[in-house]
């Protein structure tokens, strides 16, 4: 088998994925590792999320208001940005922790040099930075601010919401989106477990 950046291909092998491997004491820290890990990922994974499925549901309301009376318009690109963001950051922190998972579960002896270890150091700083600002941005917008219909009077505003199937889910004051307080939640959950790494 080859060797790829110090990397012995023949210890890569289906075993190591199992439990006993996975949560055994042989290496230093070894289990808080894995569990931190996980928990970053999954945290920030289940914030992704949920703020994806409101994001969703108030693009699809945008675009049902205005396919119903072309005056209307709904305005709810704070949290469409903050939700955008949100997925990014998701994406990045799962690389970064999936990758750190992946690497210590099948090389756990492996020795890398100075500069591929800075880097692990900048990649761990720079997800747990850009999942704060994910995490600041989502709870600033959910907590203050609500979408809004301009371009109609209020009785026909409401009128149109009341036509979206979803708008129960999708209430233009965003705290009031249970998916959307449940992805700050998870937010912060999944801010704490990186930090923690």
């Amino acid at each position: 088998m080859p060797v790829i950046w110090g990397l012995d291909l023949k210890e890569f092998t289906w075993d190591k994925f199992g439990n006993k491997n996975m949560w055994n004491n042989v290496y230093h820290l070894r289990r808080t590792k894995f569990i931190i890990y996980q928990l970053a990922m999954i945290f920030c994974v289940v914030s992704e999320s949920l703020g994806t499925a409101a994001l969703d549901d108030y693009v699809h309301q945008q675009r049902k208001i205005a396919s119903l009376d072309s005056a209307a318009h709904e305005h709810n690109d704070d949290y469409i940005g903050a939700g955008s963001y949100n997925i990014f950051s998701g994406i990045f922190v799962a690389t970064v922790f999936g990758g750190a998972f992946f690497f210590d579960l099948i090389w756990p002896e492996r020795h890398e040099d100075r500069g591929v270890r800075i880097a692990w150091k900048i990649s761990a700083v720079a997800a747990a930075a850009v999942w704060l600002a994910a995490s600041i941005a989502m709870t600033i917008i959910t907590t203050s601010r609500a979408a809004y219909v301009t371009g109609v009077s209020p009785e026909r505003a409401q009128e149109l919401l009341q036509q979206y199937s979803k708008y129960n889910e999708s209430p233009l004051i965003y705290r009031h989106n249970p998916r959307a307080v449940a992805a700050i939640v998870f937010s912060w959950l999944g801010f704490v477990s990186t930090v923690a790494r």
